[in-house]
């Protein structure tokens, strides 16, 4: 039987006042989750001496993040907090001397810009806006700041009604919704109004705002070499509702407003990046094709937005965040690529296509570790002006670090945030393998982790974990939620099936109107290859996963009795009403459907776990969040309804104030874990337990 967390053994880790005195506990435990700690956002100073970055971690009392600005020099000493100040801190940004640092706080419930000045020590507030600023960047000559922010317009209702009598009580006024997408996972309903650029002087004083019109105008944003204008994205077309992902880089006049579209193509251009002469302009973007998944390139066009062309077109990975190296010569990218992601240096000249070498040269394969309860990707990256590169580093048994370092030479972590607490722990092992597909042959990547202590003559029970997207990568990354499973005594499987990105175009698509399908087969394809191995005990095997994964681990065991349990968590069940309730119906339909569905009714329901509960016998639990309008609660309610129906053992857990990301509050994580853990340990108990 395994190492069991039942809830209220997480009662009282939780608090541990209420516990009994022991000793320092060696496995992974629940509690830990609150101390875990994270370095993100990481900016180095123009002259490379010196890193700015947020360190993220969680308040216990609170149930919240935070997230508080630290500096250290280059060489790794004079590690301590920047300012100090009643809110989180975020957005840190060098002026282009190094003398300043601009930032965005939280302080007194309202979001407001800040400016820390490194000679005096001091720090003040240069905004008293209303609505929270993002995409904070610096002019070139330090003497303005530009963002983007959100401005709201009134929408009333069009209907004349009576007024109501005095002191009579006629209930809140209707809410009257005339918009495709009214409300967001995470955000709730959306107010009216749209997302707009301004400038302020670093001095303070009055924001003054640049763009106008019903669009929403996004970061992040990019200053001439003459700081006269600013480059950014939009999607300014009359019929954006229907037409999400097509976004042209435009060029707005600092002085006059006036608005050059600088790209015109049916497609999302992105995260435009001036050279530092001036002359050109880096970009990422694609041709749309309603394609499920299409890997974004690097493009470079002149500044005047002519001769837009590919760089390293070869490079069948999806590129972002495009940074000039200080000679323009070249642009630093990163990339997942088979699990993991990747900083490249790639030359934008001539010479670089010529170079027997190519134009793209590896800087570092191991950036991410800023997600922390399932080993997705996420990283971040800046580089000084002599080449120096700051980015957050990824290990197994770690969440984000700081590392540094130079083309041609090895990285250097210089940051140590969680030696405190897991140097102190016994963590599972992750360990990488592939299998054939039973569907074609094609190699399927993935990664298991053992419980502490594990001896491979023994037997242990399987959680296979699916993630989601489905268009996104595992990794061999640190994810607290495996991490306690592995504690709990389970050896942890997670693979990146078909459809997973970091293996190209054509792997991403292969389940392009085809999800779930062979996808399932690559999945039980890992299992087998796990299995083989002689370690898993077959009659303890467990499958669960949240949103695409919540999808296959419905679909799974409408194909298979294979598994003991199952918690499908945030799942879409019935495709129909998905694509019509979700928060972004217009992509849905079109990217991952061959049309609405009411033109496609049989193609929609073929691919809908719902159409398979009549084959389940599995009991299966679901977790969604209340709030969830990514994977809205009603489809976990039919999927419950159908399994009670049916008579089949279920239980439905419902996340209160929770969206689509049940476990970003950390008591959530461990209630998730701990719910999945119990629902697990009910149904797999009676198993011969023979790693006893």
């Amino acid at each position: 039987m395994p190492k069991s967390i039942t809830l209220a053994a997480l009662a009282l880790a939780i608090l541990p006042g209420l516990a009994p005195a022991q000793e320092e506990p060696r496995l992974f435990q629940p509690q830990d989750v609150f101390e875990l700690e994270r370095a993100g956002d990481p900016r180095i100073s123009p002259d490379g001496e010196r890193v700015v970055y947020t360190r993220l971690g969680f308040d216990v009392l609170t149930d919240r993040s935070t997230s508080d600005l630290w500096i250290i020099n280059a060489d790794g000493t004079g590690h301590q907090p920047l300012v100090a100040l009643d809110g989180n801190a975020s957005q840190p940004r060098w002026s282009p001397e190094g003398d300043r640092l601009a930032f965005v706080s939280s302080k007194d419930g309202r979001s407001q810009v800040f400016v820390h000045w490194f000679d005096s020590g001091r720090t003040a507030p240069i905004t008293r806006l209303t609505e929270s600023p993002s995409s904070l960047t610096w002019s070139p000559d330090g003497e303005s700041l530009a963002f983007s922010m959100f401005v709201p317009t009134d929408k009333a209702s069009a209907a004349s009604l009576p007024s109501a009598p005095k002191d009579a009580d006629w209930g809140p006024a209707f809410e009257v919704v005339d918009r495709l997408t009214y409300r967001v996972d995470g955000r709730g309903g959306l107010p009216h109004g749209n997302t707009h650029l301004f400038v302020i002087s670093s001095e303070g004083g009055t924001p003054r705002q640049l763009t106008s019109g019903d669009f929403d105008h996004s970061g992040p944003l990019s200053w001439s070499l003459t700081g006269d204008a600013l480059c950014f994205s939009a999607n300014r077309r009359k019929d954006w509702e229907t037409e999400p992902q097509d976004s042209n880089i435009f060029r707005v006049d600092v002085n006059s407003g006036e608005l050059t579209q600088l790209t015109d193509r049916y497609g999302p251009d992105d995260a435009p990046a001036v050279s530092p002469d001036g002359k050109a302009i880096a970009y990422t973007g694609f041709d749309d094709t309603h394609q499920g998944y299409r890997i974004s390139r690097l493009y470079v066009m002149n500044a005047d937005g002519t001769d837009p062309r590919v760089i390293a077109g070869f490079l069948d990975r999806s590129l972002s965040s495009p940074t000039w190296d200080a000679k323009g010569t070249g642009v630093f990218v990163s990339y997942d690529d088979h699990g993991a992601t990747a900083i490249a240096w790639i030359d934008t000249t001539e010479r670089g296509a010529r170079s027997n070498i190519g134009p793209l040269r590896p800087v570092v394969g191991d950036a991410g570790g800023l997600s922390l309860g399932r080993p997705y990707g996420g990283s971040s990256f800046t580089v000084s002006d002599d080449g120096l590169i700051v980015y957050t580093r990824q290990a197994t048994d770690r969440p984000a670090d700081l590392a540094l370092v130079r083309g041609g030479e090895h990285a250097r972590t210089i940051t140590h945030l969680n030696e405190d607490l897991l140097a102190h722990r016994d963590l599972g092992e992750v360990h990488e393998f592939s299998a054939p597909s039973s569907v074609d042959g094609q190699r399927i990547e993935g990664w298991y982790v053992t419980p502490p202590d594990f001896d491979p003559e023994k037997t242990y029970p399987l959680i296979l974990e699916i993630h989601g997207g489905p268009f996104a990568n595992y990794g061999p990354r640190f994810a607290a939620e495996l991490q306690l499973y592995a504690a709990a005594g389970y050896v942890v499987l997670y693979a990146n099936p078909r459809g997973s990105t970091s293996y190209g175009e054509a792997f991403g698509n292969a389940i392009h109107h085809a999800y779930p399908g062979d996808d399932y087969h690559d999945l039980m394809s890992c299992v087998d290859r796990l299995i083989s191995r002689g370690f898993i005990d077959t009659d303890r095997m467990f499958v669960t996963g949240g949103s695409g994964g919540g999808v296959l681990s419905a679909w799974i065991v409408g194909k298979t009795d294979r598994f003991r349990a199952a918690v499908v968590q945030k799942p879409v069940i019935n495709w129909y009403s998905f694509v019509l309730y979700a928060d972004f119906p217009a992509f849905f339909y079109k990217y991952w459907f061959p049309g609405p569905p009411w033109e496609h009714q049989d193609h929609y329901m073929a691919r809908s776990p719902i159409s398979l509960v009549g084959n389940v016998t599995t009991p299966t639990m679901l977790i969604t969040g209340e709030q969830d309008f990514r994977t809205p609660m009603p489809e976990t309610e039919q999927y419950y309804t159908a399994l009670k129906i049916r008579g089949v053992p279920t239980k439905m857990v419902r996340v209160p104030d929770a969206g689509h990301g049940i476990a970003s509050k950390p008591s959530n994580l461990i209630a998730k874990v701990a719910e999945v853990l119990s629902w697990f340990e009910e149904h797999g108990t009676d198993a011969d337990e023979s790693q006893e």
